[in-house]
């Protein structure tokens, strides 16, 4: 079997690839290394996969190549690839959005219509869901994203919907939240909390950090996509969180007691986009997939810790 993983350099995307060729699948792997943050770094997270026979890489933009040629011989996509980031989706980079993660999206659906799979797993978000107080969030609330990174998601996952409803491409989409482990984008976080307090600095953090998040790891996130691949039906969207929700402030306490030393923090502004708290009820993805988040926060942040202090040697 054959898959095509888009977005395959990144922080997800790379774990992905190396998940599915230890599940004995081939893997093609697409990425054009958007300079949202260095390339060397994308660089890096393929440096093994490149040394496997089962994968082979496409240097290119979804926008650009020949969509037929990428998915020729592909029984099942995961479609991984987006411009990330809420805080930097303002303004004029909307157009770096709304290229790459709505019309890549429509692009490469509308391959999909010539060129059948058996499988398309879109990597959506919880940014869709907004700043909602009626937790849990659940798949059946009423979508209200705050940033336009949440509104490119969202109008990539009702892309998602059309194709399945119209032309029966088998999509299921998985509300991602709030991803972390080794190979975390440099801009979040958990990646920057680590790095900061490694090189001795003071740890920034946007507002009160009683802001709170349901942390999903990625090794969770890899079983996610392919449970979701293996057992949902056609259409499906569903929560894939990591029933680890807690303030940063005491994320911030447990990595003291993993580093030994206090850690000095300056409080900052609230960040336009940012949402207060989010908590996924994942029930639904428990009964359609058998989903069950397996990695807890202290034992995922020290896979985090230990890949950053490599990092920074």
């Amino acid at each position: 079997m054959k898959s095509l993983v888009t977005g395959a350099a990144g922080f997800i995307g790379s774990h992905l690839c190396e998940y599915l060729i230890q599940k004995g699948l081939e893997v093609a792997g697409i990425d054009n290394f958007m300079n949202y943050y260095a390339r060397s770094i994308k660089e890096s997270n393929i440096s093994e996969l490149r040394k496997s026979h089962n994968f082979e890489f496409v240097e290119g933009s979804l926008l650009e190549v020949d969509l037929a040629k990428v998915l020729d011989g592909v029984d099942v996509v995961f479609h991984q690839s987006a411009q990330a980031g809420v805080r930097a989706s303002w303004g004029q980079d909307f157009k770096i959005y709304s290229d790459n993660n709505i019309l890549a999206t429509q692009m490469l659906l509308e391959a999909c219509k010539q060129n059948p799979v058996k499988g398309f797993v879109y990597a959506s978000s919880s940014s869709v869901y907004g700043d909602t107080k009626d937790l849990p969030m659940r798949e059946s609330s009423l979508p209200c994203p705050v940033s336009p990174y949440g509104v490119s998601k969202l109008a990539a996952e009702h892309l998602c919907r059309l194709y399945y409803k119209n032309f029966g491409i088998p999509v299921i989409s998985l509300r991602y939240f709030t991803v972390y482990g080794a190979r975390q984008r440099p801009d979040m976080a958990f990646h920057r909390f680590f790095r900061w307090a490694l090189e001795g600095k003071p740890l920034k953090v946007y507002g009160d950090g009683e802001q709170s998040r349901d942390f999903t790891h990625v090794d969770d996130i890899m079983e996610a996509n392919w449970l979701a691949f293996e057992k949902a039906m056609p259409g499906e969207v569903l929560n894939i969180g990591g029933g680890s929700r807690i303030t940063l402030n005491k994320v911030i306490e447990i990595m003291k007691g993993m580093m030994g030393r206090d850690l000095e923090v300056h409080y900052q502004g609230v960040q336009k986009g940012d949402v207060r708290h989010t908590l996924a009820d994942v029930t639904k993805a428990e009964e359609v997939i058998g989903y069950k988040a397996k990695v807890s926060i202290q034992d995922g942040l020290k896979t985090e810790y230990e890949w950053i202090k490599e990092l920074v040697k």
